[in-house]
């Protein structure tokens, strides 16, 4: 059996995260006290190989930071169990509930969203740190959530770890849900070549002018060397999920570029998306 936790900040796209994996066939469950979790499990285990639970900051505190204990407790009645942990920066959740017109589970008499907001954050960090999955809805649409985790879960395997390089430009704000960071800002820019700004890296014109700067090419090989040398040991400790991300100012030249080398470098042996935030 699959099990997949999915938890998150409200707001962030949890229920959308569940209605994607109902559709593919998962066996989902919301709001489920996590003590149940064995139980549940054991109801399910004769008739699905595929079961979602949603777990938010409705349930007792106190299990929440059991949530590891509670997942090595049932170890043996799944093959593989997986956290998907959903988040989104606090302006952003403030303005969904403001267009929305919903109130946080969290909400009380007295105690304003934005407090709210930041006293779940507390109560599901034992999640976050636990999660295999760390997505962050700031930029994503609703579509865009569905596709994202559509092509994430259905990449995993027993073998593989899925890798996910990502494009972005600091000027509209640092990636959060990174597990490697590379900064490209240091490297020849084509945004400040005559015929070349409006372009971007998957444009020929712009790789051409990359493909001839040594600092880029240079650039590329030590990134690649790091990772050869590291991949290998997160996968064999477990890891499903990895993001690499590449900035650069505006995320529409160095980074996109880069990005590119680097998927075509490793998709040979590891399953391999891109994605270019600024593009999209």
């Amino acid at each position: 059996m699959r099990l997949i936790i999915v938890s998150g900040r409200s707001g962030s796209g949890k229920s959308i995260s569940l209605h994607v994996l109902e559709d593919m066939g998962f066996y989902c469950v919301d709001n489920l006290p996590l003590a149940l979790i064995p139980d549940l499990l054991k109801q399910t285990f004769t008739h699905t190989e595929q079961v979602a639970i949603g777990i938010d900051a409705r349930n007792v505190a106190a299990n929440l930071e059991k949530l590891q204990e509670i997942l090595d407790n049932v170890s043996d009645q799944v093959d593989s169990c997986e956290v998907l942990f959903l988040s989104a920066d606090d302006e952003t959740l403030l303005k969904r509930y403001s267009e929305t017109r919903r109130s946080h589970p969290l909400t009380k008499k007295g105690i304003p969203l934005a407090e709210a907001i930041q006293l779940e954050q507390q109560l599901l960090s034992p999640i976050a740190m636990r999660a295999d999955l760390w997505i962050d809805t700031t930029h994503l649409t609703m579509h865009d959530l569905r596709e994202h985790l559509q092509q994430r879960l259905g990449l995993k395997s027993a073998t593989h770890m899925a890798l996910l390089f990502k494009s972005f430009g600091y000027k509209y704000g640092a990636l959060l849900d990174a597990d490697y960071v590379f900064d490209v800002r240091c490297l020849p820019n084509p945004y400040w070549q005559a015929g070349l700004r409006a372009n971007s890296g998957l444009d020929a014109k712009v790789q051409d002018f990359l493909n001839a700067q040594p600092a880029v090419l240079e650039m590329v090989e030590t990134m690649a060397n790091f990772l050869n040398t590291w991949l290998s040991s997160f996968a064999q400790n477990g890891r499903k999920y990895m993001t690499i991300a590449v900035g650069c100012t505006g995320g529409m030249h160095r980074s996109v570029y880069i990005v590119e080398k680097l998927a075509a470098l490793f998709q040979e042996n590891w399953a391999v998306q891109v994605r270019h935030r600024e593009l999209s």
